[in-house]
């Protein structure tokens, strides 16, 4: 069937690949009166695919449709509206995704008014889209990441007019402030303070589908977590998807990410949190933030994805792994008994046994307490997707389970280390496993689990750690 595509507005690679030089303009939302009743009666369901992002934008959505009188569905199936939540980062991830929308075409069927909608990173790809247009007619409304604050006008167009809605905007535009939030914590919070990201790492789709580095207004940020502070909220994490490089986009502002972890001490908040960053923009002025600040907890993660040097050459990572290990020492000197995390991807197209073992080397030196270990996955648009990749699947498989033996010696041991002590833990709920137990996590990002009283969730409490696991650690309430 031919389609007509010249009403759409779909993504082009090539303008994502673009970085303006402009200041960033910021704008306040506001929703239109003619939106605020669209949802009288109705119901959504938003269900959310990836990273830390991905889930703060599935609460801007789920504000945004309260605004409009939607409430939250029990499931899908008494969903009014439903809102499939992408992340594009692995090919897994996308395939999940492609089954989910396939699965729903039964319930459009039986229900031709519900509103199937395709947000987040994977609208953002041109292929992604395409198909869409070509195999799932289900879907009524595609938009990217850019343009989250237009959902109440794809709603009303695609309510009344009974058209598809695809407008996914290539280029990122102004950061948009006052977004609602409907978070789906009572105690922990995600605080975006930027979005975008400029390494453009070579096996890495995010600079195409979340834009250039833009940072929030500290104002914003500020007033935010003052806000969720009043409201009784614990613990705030900072978001970004590379929050070492908050502020430097500024043009007549000194004001950069150590700068506003010492400005969000000063909001009451207990604890503050913050991911991804990156090494390269990993400053002096941050570690010695860190250091001074009490609320900021003791817990890093700080992907170094490989260890060899032509690999991280490949990648295009800006660093060496002498440089990584230099910055990881100079870290723990002035913050002593952080404890550090990463990210590791085995099997990039090009590396040897030499490589790898290189990488096994800077494990053991880094002393990482746990890590995010993956084999390649090439992202269609990416540099990398490109690079001739001759390593047998067996051979990658092989590698990660050798790079996890080490790894998981690291978690252990960054678990052993607080046997004996008393540690604060915010109570986070019942344990997965065992309905008479309390879970929750320390400073440093440790699971811990414990018997106690179900009144306590939500609390931070002294917990003595009594054994330690590699997974977790185990304790008595104090």
């Amino acid at each position: 069937m031919d389609i007509d595509v010249s009403k759409y507005f779909k993504p082009n690679l090539s303008k994502a690949r673009r970085r303006s030089k402009s200041e960033v303009q910021h704008d306040n939302f506001e929703i239109n009166e003619i939106h605020k009743n669209l949802g009288h009666g109705k119901k959504y369901w938003i269900q959310t695919y990836g990273c830390q992002a991905n889930e703060a934008d599935g609460e801007t959505m789920a504000g945004i449709l309260k605004m409009m009188s939607f409430s939250p569905a029990a499931n899908e199936n008494e969903a009014s509206i439903i809102i499939i939540n992408t992340c594009a980062i692995r090919e897994n991830a996308e395939n999940r995704v492609w089954g989910v929308i396939g699965r729903l075409k039964k319930l459009k069927i039986d229900n031709p008014d519900l509103l199937i909608c395709l947000s987040g990173c994977m609208a953002q790809e041109e292929n992604v889209v395409n198909k869409i247009l070509k195999t799932y007619h289900q879907v009524d409304i595609v938009f990217g990441t850019h343009n989250i604050h237009k959902l109440p006008d794809y709603i009303q167009t695609a309510m009344f007019s009974k058209e598809r809605v695809i407008e996914v905007y290539s280029e990122e535009g102004n950061v948009v402030e006052n977004l609602p939030k409907f978070r789906n914590h009572k105690k922990k919070a995600w605080v975006n303070i930027m979005f975008g990201c400029d390494e453009f790492c070579t096996y890495c789709i995010v600079p195409y589908t979340r834009g250039r580095e833009r940072s929030r207004l500290k104002e914003e940020v500020i007033k935010e977590v003052k806000e969720l502070n009043n409201n009784g909220y614990v613990e705030v994490t900072l978001l970004g998807q590379n929050v070492n490089a908050y502020g430097k986009d500024f043009k007549n502002l000194d004001y950069t990410f150590g700068d506003l972890l010492r400005d969000l001490d000063k909001t009451g908040i207990k604890r503050i949190r913050f991911t991804t960053s990156h090494p390269h923009d990993l400053d002096l002025k941050t570690m010695e933030a860190i250091r001074d600040c009490h609320s900021v907890m003791p817990f890093f993660h700080l992907p170094v994805q490989s260890g060899s040097n032509s690999i991280l050459k490949r990648m295009n990572r800006h660093y060496t792994k002498e440089t990584y290990l230099e910055k990881l020492k100079q870290l723990r000197e002035i913050v002593p008994g952080i404890s550090v995390t990463t990210d590791i991807i085995v099997g990039f197209p090009g590396e040897t046994d030499e490589d790898f073992m290189e990488t096994l080397d800077l494990v053991r030196k880094a002393n990482f307490e746990g890590a995010f270990t993956f084999i390649f996955s090439p992202r269609e648009g990416t540099p990398a997707a490109k690079f001739k990749d001759d390593i047998e699947l067996e051979v990658k498989k092989a590698r990660l389970y050798k790079l996890n033996q080490v790894i998981n010696d690291g978690y252990l041991q960054g678990n052993k280390r607080f046997l004996g002590k008393t540690i604060d833990v915010l109570v986070e709920g019942i344990s997965k496993n065992n309905n008479n137990t309390l879970a929750g996590y320390t400073p440093h990002q440790k699971l811990v689990n414990f018997r106690g009283d179900k009144e306590k969730i939500g609390s931070i409490v002294p917990v003595k750690i009594i054994e330690a696991k590699t997974w977790f650690l185990m304790g008595e309430m104090i």
